[in-house]
Formats: structure tokens, sequence, C-alpha cells
């Protein structure tokens, strides 16, 4: 070779000096020497390239390239340099033919992106994707001799781009709702069978217990034939136990258990990837993917990359479906919860009607016999019952519909009613109620342009509950009730200048059972339910209600119903006589009770003990209040009543009474938060509180308790029981009022002056004689030891009111050694269930009493209480429930039985 013609390849880099180096006269182009000009610009222009370029010359496609090229080959090289690219690249050329044909032939360059070839150029038939542009070669005399290639791999943007829509498909398809998990592994396998370049097959495995179950594959009867339907963590077949316990597992051989074509050119697949699903437990996958590895590309970083966002893509679609699921169940189950209650509310509200009409017809009977006409403190008793078993009628009432209308059932029986009418007769019913509180109605209602069809007693219920409601939260001003008519339909606006609503309380005041907490009102009671059942009757009629409200200015709730919704066909005939009104009337009636003032200090009647004791009840009811105060102040106790918390500290500080009786629920100031200020205060801080509340339960007793309260009454309760609880707590009063006795000698069981506790003993301190119990307690005090250490004991009677008692004594005695409050009030809380245990336990007790033993020393405070009965079964109305555990949760208990009675130890450390 001459020296020009090695100056040809010299700066080619490496496949230059091959190229200088090769004999090219073995060749079809011949020896360099012998090179066309043509030829030798066109190779100067190869090697110059940094370009991946191919020269093809002459009717052998003798083949010239770059180094950038070479690496695009990669084993084929150097080996076609100066070969037939026809046989370098046979298993592509059916692919490369075309395009090379059509150039030589029309002399035109050709583009073609993206083109797929099948190269062996690593040791495997390999799925590559080339950006290929041809252009004619000419030689010295302008003839097409040759083929100048330009190329560029775009193997892994293709690929890339493809697995990037099968994760796309993934989440599509996981994130379509699915009736269950299963349903939801389907999808994926139908997503994945789209794709068979990437993942020839595959297969979701779920965990079940110890087992995993094969959930879903990709359709295939071939792939269902060879993989198992359920496997066991300890089943090595196609490595689901190595996946299953966390670690990715590779299978080999799998054409010897599943012959299956993949890839662009159909060759069987021979891998396989067992790969975990991730769930929230680390260690512990939800269960495994198992799938085909394309045998056109290798398994290389970003292949294995791919099969792991894979995997967690499924185990994503897996997760939330199964929490899609759960939800659903626990929809379901709410569903089914709600539909059960719906149904209760229903039948009892139907049970509920007979006995209340068995209730109200024998007492309105009572009120109107002329014959024998009633006293007047038995009509008054009678009038208490009658409003009060109508109000109990109207809550009924009100169950009832609103569970009609959650399940569906609720009708309206539409008639032809004047309702300009109707509206100004429903609020006039209001008027007295509304002019008693101080406040001025305000009705506004001309004719309407024409008759409408409505339910009357749907009608009567969303004006009576919207007037309530207004009377209830508005304290000065005015309420006004307006009726107008326009082109659209009807509006009815009720609007108060009450407390009004906050914005944060507006979106949920529709909402069933919702009460804004905290809102000043007449009265605590209510169901919260009123405000849903005028929306959701205002719904049946076909229209709606808004509300418009700013805290502290008043609020406006206006119904709209459009004239579509009153202008259909009456469905009932006939006027509603005996039903239009009632509900008015007696909501009036019950709103008129939150007006009522009961007198400050009633006369007391001259029966009973005539203790002249000072009692404060505390009652946001009016026939409550009057009740209590009838018999209170006929055991010969001067009675004051007031509304609620904040009025009842107004007239504490004005008089201290010797003892409070406070309901719970009250606005203002609850009766826990009044129980709270009271002992805060050192001035009333022993001033005996009984709570008197509808809330029963271990939860609300333990709650007044913890508070201070002296004893716990849970409503109904009877006059006799009430009174004797009322009893034992001002005794207990007095008793600590006294200066305490002068011990006696130990041994000796030691005596009071006072009559009501007078007591035979023995002088045998190891048979001491069973004690006169005419009163409440017996003190033993004589161990009394120094500060620091006590050893005491008290004897009461066997009868609830003696709880209350104790809880004093107990709280005394600690509260000298300065003991730790909240250990104080776990070990009264404990000994308080200890003894109404005794109490309500003890059969045919040997004596009727039980004693309560304190010892603090060491370090520890032990409480004792025994009674002296048999052991017996409470009945459920005396059960308070979950007393064993209040003890429990309070301190370490220790039961034992004697042959005449139980004993009782608490003890806790100081």
């Amino acid at each position: 070779m001459t020296r020009a013609a090695r100056k040809l390849f010299v700066d080619g880099g490496e496949t230059g000096r091959l190229m200088a180096a090769l004999d090219w006269g073995s060749t079809p182009l011949g020896g360099v020497d012998t090179w066309s000009q043509s030829l030798r610009a066109a190779v100067r222009i190869v090697l110059s390239s940094r370009y991946p370029m191919l020269l093809l010359w002459g009717e052998e496609f003798t083949q010239l390239y770059n180094d950038a090229y070479s690496a695009l080959i990669g084993d084929k090289h150097p080996g076609a340099l100066g070969d037939d690219v026809r046989v370098t690249l046979a298993e592509g050329w059916d692919v490369l033919a075309p395009l090379i044909e059509e150039a030589m032939a029309t002399g035109v360059a050709s583009w073609v992106p993206a083109l797929q070839l099948l190269l062996d150029r690593s040791g495997y038939r390999e799925e590559a994707y080339f950006s290929v542009s041809h252009a004619p070669a000419r030689d010295d005399d302008g003839r097409t001799v040759g083929i100048f290639t330009v190329c560029s791999e775009v193997t892994e943007q293709v690929v890339s781009q493809r697995r990037m829509r099968l994760l796309r498909d993934l989440a599509v398809r996981g994130g379509d709702a699915a009736p269950d998990v299963d349903g939801t592994c389907t999808r994926l396998a139908d997503a994945i069978s789209g794709h068979p370049l990437d993942v020839p097959f595959a297969a979701v495995y779920l965990r079940e217990g110890d087992r995993l179950r094969r959930a879903a594959c990709t359709d295939d009867e071939r792939v269902r034939a060879a993989l198992p339907a359920v496997t066991t963590d300890d089943d090595a077949v196609w490595g689901i136990a190595t996946a299953a316990g966390g670690s990715a597992a590779e299978i080999s051989g799998l054409p010897a258990r599943l012959t299956l074509p993949a890839g662009p050119w159909g060759d069987p697949a021979v891998t396989a990837l067992a790969l975990p699903l991730p769930s929230a437990e680390a260690g512990q996958p939800l269960g495994v993917l198992v799938a085909g590895v394309s045998p056109s590309r290798a398994l290389d970083e970003s292949y294995r990359s791919f099969y792991d966002l894979l995997a967690q893509q499924v185990a994503v679609a897996v997760r939330n479906a199964r929490a899609y699921e759960e939800e659903r169940r626990r929809a379901e189950a709410l569903a089914e919860l709600d539909r059960v209650k719906t149904s209760f509310f229903t039948n009892v509200s139907h049970e509920f009607r007979t006995p209340l009409t068995l209730m109200l017809g024998p007492l309105a009977d009572a009120l109107d016999d002329e014959e024998e006409r009633l006293s007047g403190r038995q009509r008054e008793r009678v009038e208490t019952a009658q409003r009060n078993a109508t109000r109990l009628l109207g809550l009924v009432n009100n169950l009832l519909t609103f569970a009609s209308v959650e399940a569906g059932r609720a009708r309206s029986d539409t008639r032809r009613v004047d309702l300009a009418a109707l509206t100004v007769e429903l609020a006039g019913v209001f008027r007295s109620a509304v002019e008693r509180a101080g406040l001025r109605l305000e009705v506004n209602c001309p004719p309407l342009p024409r008759p409408v069809t409505i339910d009357p007693v749907n009608w009567e219920r969303i004006v009576t509950n919207l007037l309530s409601n207004a009377l209830k939260y508005t304290f000065v001003g005015r309420i006004t009730v307006e009726l107008h008519a326009d082109e659209a339909g009807v509006r009815l606006t009720v609007a108060d200048t009450g407390i009004g609503i906050s914005d944060a309380e507006l979106p949920r005041l529709f909402d069933r059972f919702h009460r804004v907490p905290g809102a000043r009102s007449r009265s605590h009671e209510g169901t919260g339910i009123g405000l849903a059942l005028v929306r959701e009757l205002a719904r049946l009629e076909g229209g709606d209600v808004q509300v418009h409200s700013r805290a502290g200015s008043g609020t406006a709730f206006t119904v709209t119903l459009p004239w579509t919704a009153l202008d259909r066909p009456a469905t009932a005939t006939g006027p509603a006589e005996g039903t239009v009104g009632a509900a008015a009337r007696g909501a009036a009636r019950e709103a008129a009770g939150w007006l009522a003032d009961s007198p400050a200090t009633p006369v007391p009647a001259a029966s009973g003990d005539a203790t002249g004791a000072r009692i404060l009840v505390v009652d946001d009811n009016a026939d409550m209040r009057s009740y209590l105060m009838r018999i209170l102040s006929d055991q010969g106790w001067h009675v004051r009543a007031v509304g609620d918390g904040r009025q009842a500290l107004e007239a504490i500080r004005h008089e201290t009474p010797d003892l409070v009786l406070t309901d719970v629920m009250m606005p203002h100031v609850d009766g826990f938060e009044l129980v709270r200020r009271l002992r805060r205060d050192p001035a009333t801080g022993a001033l005996p509180v009984l709570v008197l509340s509808a809330r029963a339960g271990a939860e609300a007793s333990v709650e007044g308790l913890a508070l201070g309260a002296d004893d716990y009454v849970v409503k109904p309760f009877t006059a006799a029981e009430l009174i004797a609880r009322i009893r034992a707590a001002l005794s207990g009063a007095r008793l600590r009022r006294r200066p305490a006795p002068v011990p006696p000698s130990r041994g000796a069981v030691s005596s009071y002056a006072d009559p009501q506790l007078q007591e035979t003993a023995t002088a045998d301190a190891g048979q001491p004689a069973a004690p006169a119990l005419d009163g409440v307690r017996r003190p033993d005090l004589s161990r009394q030891e120094a500060v620091g250490a006590v050893d005491s004991s008290w004897t009461y009677r066997s009868e609830p009111a003696a709880a209350a008692t104790m809880r004093r004594d107990l709280r005394a005695a600690l509260a000298a050694l300065d003991a730790d409050p909240d250990l104080v009030q776990d070990l009264v809380t404990a000994a308080s269930e200890a003894m109404n245990n005794a109490v309500e336990h003890a059969r045919h007790p040997s004596r009727p009493e039980v004693r309560v033993g304190l010892r603090v020393d060491g370090g520890s405070v032990r409480i004792t209480v025994r009674d002296f009965g048999t052991w017996r079964d409470r009945r459920p109305a005396m059960d308070r429930g979950r007393g064993a555990t209040v003890m429990n949760a309070c301190a370490d208990v220790r039961l034992v039985c004697h042959a005449d009675g139980t004993t009782v130890t608490l003890e806790r450390s100081a």
C-alpha cells in the first residue's frame, strides 16, 4: 500500500487503523491504490464523522464504517470490515434490503425512525431499534454504486417508552373500581397481557394465611396449566417461596416447565422472575408476582428495575383494592347498621304509641271528669304527667317520621290547602310563649295567588321545628315569619335576632343528631333531629331549606317550594281533622316550660322531720323543677329552684343552701361544671351536692363522683329513693360539722349523744354487739395514730345512701395525711363501687350493716369493705355496669368470702 493509500485511513481512529491493515486486494474493492476518487472521498467522509456511518460499495455491498458504527454491531466487528453486509446482517436483511434497493434504484435518500431489527450481536437474538437514513453514493461518472447509511440506536428509548406505557396502563386499570381484590388482579393481568414484548406472561399470587393463592394470570391456557393454583411458603416451585420471604428469585430453564413463544421473533421464553409484592409490614409481602422475561432482551439492570416498578405498581393496586374492599365492607356494615337502627326506631316508635295512648287517654279522662273532680294537688300531678306524656308522644312521632324518611318509606299525603292561612294559624300557636319570653312575633303571610297542594302535617312539622328553634335561641328582639310567592315558587322565612351560628357550624347544621356545642339556649333538652327533619320533609315536598346566619346577629331559615311541587294532584281528600295543630300545640307547651319560673322559697309542708334544711334545685325542665319542689317541700325542707348552673351560682352567693340537687345537661353552666366550681371555692367546698341526671352508666357516675359530687342519682327514680339519699347527705353533713368525740380506750366502741346514732356496746372487744342502726354510720376512731399513719373504721347501714357518707369520711381521713388528690380520688371511687356491691349483693344479712376500714401505714393505703350477707346476683335494673372494671382500674383488688359475708380489700401505694 502506497503512502497516499495509508494516508486515507490515518484520521479514522481505531477502525481506520484496522482498515489500513486490511488486505483490501482480497475484497471485491481491490487494492486501495486502485480505488476511484469518489470511493476515496466517500471513505474520508465516513471516517471523519463522529456519527455512526456505514458505506456500502459495489454490487457485493462491501462494508466500510467508522468507530461509532462499530459499537452498534457488537461482536460482528471487526469481521464486518470489507465483508458483504448481506452476510453480516443476515438476520435483519429482510428489513434492510427494501430500503437499500429503493435508494439505489431511485437515487433518493430515505429516513426511517425507530426501525426494528433483529440482531445477533451479543450471543442471542436481540430486539433492537435504529433510526436509519439511506442515501445514494455515486462514482466518478455519477452512477449510483453504493449507499451511505447514517444510523443511531434508539433501542433504550423505544423500550423505556413501551414499559412506561405498561406501568401507566397498570395504574389506570388498578385504579378502576373493581368489585373485589381478585377483580383488580384480573384487570392487572389483562393490562400486562397487552404488553407481551416486555412481559411474556405473569401471574399474581396473594397470601391467605400460610399459603399463596393464584388470584389472576395472563390469558393463556399454557400459563394456567403450568403455574400452580395454590402454593405454600415452603413450596420451592417457581421460586414463589423465596419471593414470599421478601427476596426476588430468578427462574431459569423455563422451557422444561413452560413452552411459550415470546418476544418479537417468537423465541421460547427461557427465564422468569418471582418478585415479592411489598406491603406495609416489612418482611411480610402481601403476595408474589411471577413474570416471564423476554428472550429478545438482556436481563440487565434496566430490565430488573422495570420489574421492580412493575411489582410495586401491582402491590399498590392490590393494597388500594383491599383498602377499598374493607371500606366498602365497613360502609355496607354501617348501612346495615343504619337500616337496623332505622327499623328499630320505627318498631319502637310504633310500640310506644300503644302505652302512650293508654297513658294520655286516662289522664285526659281524669282531667275532664266532672263527676269526680280532682283536688288541686292531684290535678297538678295529672297535668304534669299529661304534659310530659304529650311531649314523649311528640318525640316518638318525630323519631318515627325521621326513621320513615331515612328508610325511604315516607309519603306526602297531599291536600289542597290555603298555605298562608295554615302558616298564620301555626305561628299563632306560639304567640303566647314568644310574648312571655319578652319577644315580638311578627307574622307576614299574605294570601298566595292560588291554592297549593301539600301535606299539611309535614308543613306543620316544618313550621313548628323552625319556630321552636327560634324561640329556644333568641333572648331579645323578635321572631319573624314570612310567606311570599314569586314566579319560581313559594318561600317561607323564619328569622330571629338570636345568638346566631358561626360559619364553622353552618355546614353541619342539618346533620342528624348534630347540636352546636356550647351554644347559649333556653333549654338543653332536644334530640338534635329537628333541623335534619326540616330538611328531609322540605325535600319530600319537592323543595329545600337554606340557612343564613352570623354569630351574634341572628339566623334566617328559608324553605323554598317550586310551583311544580305545589301543583301536584292531591292524594288525600277531606280535611285533616284532629291531626293538624296537635304537634304545634305540644311544641308550644314545651317551649312555655322553658320560660316557667319557680317560686324562690315555697312554704314547707308540716309533715316530715321538719328540719328546715335549705335545698337548691337546679334543672332546666320546668316540670321537673315543680315536681322536685313538691316532693321535697313535703318533707319540711325549704326548696328553691333555678333553671341552670349559672343561676345556681348566683343564688348560692346570696344564700348558701344546706344541699344542692342538680341536673347534668343544662344550658350555660351544666351540672358537672357547677360541681367543679363549687368544689374549687373554699366557701362551698364542703357543700353537699347530689347529681340528678338521665345519663346512666358507670362512666357518667364516675365522672360526677370524680368531680366531688356526694351522690349520683339516675333518672327515672322514685321519690322515696331520692328522699333517702338527701337525708343521708344532710345527716352526714351535720355530723361532719360536729366536734369529734374523745376517743375511748382501745377495744371499746365509741358512743355518740346524737339520738339518731345511739348504739349498744359490749366490753368484749372481740365480740362486738350488733349496733342499733337507726343512723347512718358508727365511726370508730379509737385507733387513730400519729400523722402519717391511720387505722380507722366505720359502720354504715346497708342501704344505697350510705355510699355518699362513706365517701365524705374517707376524703376527710385521707385529707389529714395530705395524700395525693389523684390517689384519694381513685380509692374513693373504688370504695364506692365496693360499697354499692355490698349493699346490692348482700342477701339475708346477719347484720344490716357494712363495715369499712382504712389503714395507712408503711407507704401503702388499704381500704376494706365488708358485708354480712350471702352473695346474690343483682337484677339488671340495679346493675350500674362495669363495677369490677372500675375497681380494678383504681386499685389492687382482693375478694374473700366468709361464712357470714364478703370482704373486699382495695390497696394502693401511697
